[in-house]
C-alpha cells in the first residue's frame, strides 16, 4: 500500500533530499480539481519560508498545445486530455532542470484566463534545489508519458474523492462565468473522465497526498 504525506512531510523529505543531493525533482500529480497545483504552491512557500529561494514550482500546464494547432486537430473541445500536451518539450525542460549547468531556465506558465500558455513566464535558475513539477499526468502509465517518471527523484498522488472533485470544478468554472450548459459538457465530457484516467492509470507514486 502506498503511504500517505502531507505537505509538511514533503517539505521535511525534500529537504534532507536536497542537503545530501543537490537538486531534487519533485511530481505531484492528481486529477482536475484535485488541488494539486495549491498544495505544490504551499509546499514551495514552506520551503522558501526555511530557505529563501531554496524552492521553484514548474506547472505541467505551460505545455499545453495552443489553439492554433489544437483546433484545425479537432482537439480544442478535450483541451487538457493527455494528447493535448507538448510531453517531449516537458520531457526535455526537466531534463535541463536535472542537469544544473545553466543559469537558469525559462519555463511557460497557463493563463487560465485566457487558456494561453505564456512562454519564458518563469525563470529558475541553477541556485533552486528543489523543483516541484505539478500537473495531472506527470505519472500516466501511457507512451509518451511514461518518459518522465525517471526524472522524478520523488513521486506524489494527490487522492480526492470524485464528488469533492465535482464540487470544486463547478465552482471553478462558475469563477469563470460559464454557462450551466458549458459547466456540465467542462465536468462530464472532459474534467471528470480525465481525472478516473488519472487515478485508474497513474503509476509509480511514492506517496498519496489526501486532499478531500
Amino acid at each position: 500500500m502506498t503511504p500517505q504525506i502531507d505537505v509538511a512531510g514533503l517539505a521535511t523529505l525534500l529537504t534532507e533530499r536536497a542537503a545530501v543531493a543537490g537538486r531534487v525533482i519533485a511530481a505531484i500529480a492528481g486529477a482536475p480539481g484535485s488541488g494539486k497545483s495549491t498544495q505544490a504552491e504551499a509546499l514551495v512557500d514552506q520551503l522558501n519560508a526555511s530557505a529563501q529561494g531554496l524552492a521553484a514550482v514548474l506547472p505541467m500546464d505551460g505545455y499545453h498545445y495552443d489553439d492554433l494547432h489544437l483546433v484545425p486537430a479537432g482537439l480544442r473541445p478535450t483541451k487538457g486530455a493527455p494528447d493535448t500536451f507538448d510531453v517531449g518539450g516537458l520531457f526535455h525542460t526537466i531534463s535541463r532542470l536535472r542537469a544544473a549547468d545553466e543559469d537558469f531556465v525559462a519555463v511557460p506558465v497557463f493563463d487560465r484566463s485566457i487558456e494561453i500558455a505564456r512562454a519564458g513566464a518563469r525563470l529558475i535558475p541553477a541556485s533552486v534545489k528543489v523543483i516541484v513539477v505539478e500537473g495531472n499526468y506527470l505519472l500516466l502509465n501511457r507512451a509518451p508519458w511514461t518518459r518522465l517518471r525517471p526524472l522524478f527523484d520523488v513521486a506524489v498522488l494527490v487522492d480526492v474523492p470524485e464528488p469533492v472533485l465535482r464540487a470544486r470544478l463547478t465552482a471553478r468554472w462558475q469563477h469563470y462565468n460559464l454557462t450551466p450548459d458549458e459547466i456540465a459538457w467542462k465536468l462530464d465530457g472532459n474534467d471528470l473522465p480525465n481525472g478516473r484516467v488519472i487515478m485508474a492509470e497513474s503509476t509509480g507514486a511514492d506517496y498519496l497526498l489526501p486532499n478531500g
